[in-house]
């Protein structure tokens, strides 16, 4: 099925056709002809679906529908994202597909200086990219109004609840028009999503694409179990000495991210570090450089687990297991993408066996270890059988996902070597 068929003008077929989109993926064949309705939308959909087509497309066309002249302060399609990335590159894809047209796309987000974000609000904009704090940091100052909003996605929404954002929602919802048309993109649906669907959306069409936390058929799933205290030496071993090329390392901590960097800078590795406490620009940079394969290896919190879109990413590393189950679809969604062959490696200390099972529960399959020669541990079998079988682990909650704690972080790297291999 072709852009064409939906009645899209020449401007944004031309446009789609220019960034290489040929026929539409299964998420945009579903939401695209409810989405240009006008109806509510609710779809499961992971990243690497061409989700943000699928929702930017319908408001685009309807927008050039609709012609207004531009106000001041006021925005007439508004997308929530959960993290500057995914803000960036939504804003960069409408861009994209707003070329051939006089449609105004604009980006706000933390970590920049309001000031030229205020500006550009202040001539009024057709579509508008933003994290949910900084946008109520603009409505607070008086340099936007969403009094005109007639289209609103929330994407990956249920990050943006995983991190906070519930509130901030609740209020930006309440400063949208009554009538207006939501969208919402979800990987997951934990209960938090249910009670925010049943808030926000209007009898929606629901749209899934994909088992809900599924992971794709082509990634490969292996563990390496290694005691907490050696996991330094195990991602030099593999990434060094078997020359992995373009890798992507998660930890939960920023402190952890920075070792790790660290480690592999000292080995001859070229790594950079993506976390909360790097400056936008310095973030954007280690992007840029790690797809231009400047870097080999770009380490990060889950600031970076959703929405980066990195072309043929063969590696994703989790160093720490993640805390939340869901999560490692998240992370791991970053390979494996459009057909291609990729590898989710997890290094797994004792006390993250629970956290490995519920993993395991969530995506219905086993996955797969190895024993790296020289990284032997104790014998788990029975840890292992335990959390999977015994009331007292199965009951268990997973660990509370609070990548910020600081302390936690550094508990963490307490067991480290305190002296360098020879």
């Amino acid at each position: 099925m072709s852009f064409a068929s939906q009645g899209f003008g020449p401007e944004i077929v031309r446009a789609v056709s220019e960034c290489g989109y040929d026929k539409m993926t299964p998420v945009q064949r579903k939401a695209i002809p409810a989405a240009r309705k006008g109806r509510d939308i609710l779809a499961n959909a992971q990243t690497g679906t061409g989700k943000t087509a699928a929702f930017a497309l319908p408001i685009i066309q309807q927008l050039l529908d609709t012609p207004t002249q531009r106000q001041g302060r006021q925005v007439r399609a508004l997308i929530l994202a959960p993290t500057r990335e995914l803000a960036a590159q939504i804003a960069n894809n409408c861009r994209d597909y707003t070329q051939y047209t006089e449609l105004s796309v604009a980006v706000v987000y933390g970590g920049t200086k309001m000031a030229g974000q205020a500006a550009t609000l202040q001539k009024g904009v057709d579509i508008l990219v933003a994290t949910p704090g900084r946008l109520l940091e603009h409505v607070a100052e008086n340099n936007v109004s969403l009094t005109q909003v007639h289209h609103l996605v929330l994407d990956e929404a249920d990050r943006m609840l995983d991190m906070g954002f519930s509130g901030e929602l609740t209020r930006v919802m309440k400063l949208v028009p009554p009538k207006h048309q939501t969208m919402l993109f979800s990987a997951t649906y934990p209960p938090k999503m249910k009670q925010l669907a049943t808030q926000s959306l209007k009898n929606p069409v629901v749209v899934a694409v994909a088992p809900q936390n599924s992971t794709a058929e082509t990634v490969s799933h292996v563990i390496y179990p290694v005691d907490q205290d050696r996991k330094l030496d195990l991602i030099v071993e593999l990434v060094g000495r078997k020359n992995w090329r373009q890798v992507l390392v998660f930890a939960n901590y920023k402190e952890t991210v920075d070792a790790v960097v660290s480690e592999l800078n000292q080995y001859g590795v070229p790594a950079e570090a993506c976390h909360g406490d790097k400056g936008q620009g310095a973030r954007r940079r280690a992007l840029r450089e790690f797809k231009e394969g400047k870097i080999r290896v770009l380490v990060a919190t889950d600031v970076a687990a959703r929405g980066l879109d990195i072309q043929g990413l063969p590696y994703v590393v989790n160093f720490d297991v993640p805390f939340l189950a869901e999560d490692y679809v998240h992370r791991i969604g970053r390979t494996g993408r459009a057909g291609a062959q990729g590898h989710a490696i997890s290094f797994v200390a004792r006390d993250e066996e629970l956290s490995i099972a519920q993993i395991e529960q969530l995506i219905q399959q086993r996955i797969r270890r190895i024993n790296q020669p020289g990284y032997e541990v104790k014998d788990r079998t029975n840890l292992i059988y335990e959390v999977h079988n015994k009331q007292r682990y199965t009951r268990k909650r997973a660990r509370e996902n609070n990548p910020t704690d600081q302390s936690a972080g550094e508990r963490q790297l307490r067991g480290r070597r305190t002296t360098k291999r020879r």
